[in-house]
């Protein structure tokens, strides 16, 4: 069925507030890598630090991708994505004031929970609008609001933190104090203009919904649940996720620390250069949306496999082509970005929107994101095991095994193709 003009216009403005939105949440999660050298020596802090605060971080994002999901598919996305960017605009303005390391643990986990609003609800909002067989390219392209927040958020917050020259007596603390003005302001745009779904504006459906049950609104969460928990292609996603974004956080948080203490790279030159992996990244996004709904046919988990695979081998090369100077490293962690990004994207919003259909949508990401975020709860700690006892060089053939049984396991749904 063709589109209204009207069906047109507020697809186009969901697509633009909803990216906007889950970049911005960027905006006041990588600017604690790229502060955190300074941080550590004004505080006292060492690596063992870093690894706790992130896993406490990671922590309260798991729960908080359960949760959340839940949440925005009784309450709405508008609801529980407005309080989330607050939370973090204000977690992030007081990370701007502290000196303690007791009250950055807490805030970090106050910033943590409303990041986890962001995916599921986020998801959550775009799923009405985009019918399943246009998902894989319309969500690849939706996808680059994680690669390019995530880049723009570390050149910004590089730039804020030591090279602004307003305010300069605060040092650091300015990498928190300015996103979190960016965040207030996102949260307000979102608020006001974004709507839940087409009939909330009094628009006919896109798309219909996957499930249909009889009862009340709570037990029919609770069978789509049920129905979701015992669908396998749920959890090979989750496996995959898991592993994918316990690399992309071990790369997002640490690059910047190994670019300075492994190659011996100035502060600013590692900031600017870990920014390489989410800006090139941004190409493995449209690869695999592209790939998935034209090649693949909206079959996700082929390209999911082959991506993965890639990343094993993009991995494997890292080691070798370091010792060849600063371009051969930006070659190397671009490869890395675009293996990484791609089936990430392609998992966690074509793949969760696919398994959850309109009603289960949030709940389908917040599963697969949550799961995902076990992994990168823990990729803090496994950086520092493996490099303090083994060196960076095999942290990265770690991630060699890890993507191979990525690539393995989605491999096994090679040919599952979704209904809407």
């Amino acid at each position: 069925m063709s589109l209204t003009v009207d069906q047109k216009y507020w697809r186009k403005r969901i697509f633009v507030l909803t990216w906007l939105a889950y970049a911005g949440f960027y905006f006041g999660r990588k600017n604690l890598s790229v502060t955190w050298s300074s941080m550590e020596q004004d505080l006292g802090l060492d690596n063992s630090d870093y690894a706790s605060i992130i896993f406490v971080y990671s922590l309260i994002y798991t729960i908080g991708q359960f949760v959340n999901g839940y949440l925005s598919d009784t309450f709405g996305p508008r609801k529980v994505v407005t309080v989330g960017l607050l939370l973090a605009a204000i977690g992030n303005l007081f990370l701007g004031m502290t000196f303690s390391a007791g009250v950055i643990v807490f805030l970090i986990a106050v910033n943590g929970y409303g990041q986890s609003t962001g995916w599921s609800g986020l998801i959550k909002n775009m799923t009405p609008w985009f019918r399943r067989t246009e998902r894989g390219i319309v969500m690849s392209w939706w996808s680059t609001c994680y690669v390019t927040g995530g880049f723009l958020a570390t050149i910004f917050a590089t730039y804020a933190a030591f090279d602004m020259e307003f305010l300069s007596e605060l040092g650091w603390k300015r990498g928190f104090i300015f996103p979190s003005v960016i965040l207030f302001v996102i949260a307000i745009l979102y608020l006001l203009f974004t709507r839940n779904n087409p009939e909330d504006v009094g628009l006919p459906k896109i798309v219909e919904n996957k499930y249909e049950f009889e009862g009340g609104a709570k037990a029919e969460k609770l069978k789509i649940l049920g129905l979701l928990l015992r669908n396998s292609s749920l959890w090979i996603y989750s496996s995959c996720y898991m592993i994918l974004k316990m690399t992309r956080y071990a790369f997002l948080f640490w690059l910047p620390v190994y670019l300075e203490k492994a190659l011996h790279y100035d502060v600013s030159d590692a900031g600017y250069m870990s920014s390489v992996y989410e800006l090139i990244g941004f190409f493995g996004v449209i690869l695999a949306g592209y790939s998935s709904d034209k090649i693949f046919k909206s079959n996700r988990f082929s390209t999911v496999a082959i991506m993965m695979i890639g990343l094993g081998l993009a991995c494997l090369a890292h080691p070798y082509m370091v010792p060849y100077g600063k371009i051969a490293t930006i070659i190397s962690i671009a490869l890395i970005g675009i293996a990484t990004y791609g089936p990430d994207s392609l998992i966690c919003t074509a793949g969760s929107m696919d398994v959850g259909g309109t009603k289960g949508a949030a709940m389908a990401a917040g599963i697969i994101n949550g799961m995902g975020s076990i992994g990168q709860m823990f990729s803090g700690f496994i950086v520092v095991a493996i490099n303090e006892y083994y060196g960076w060089d095999n942290l990265f053939y770690f991630f060699v095994v890890m993507s191979f049984i990525g690539g393995g396991l989605a491999a096994i749904k090679w040919n599952l193709q979704s209904t809407d």
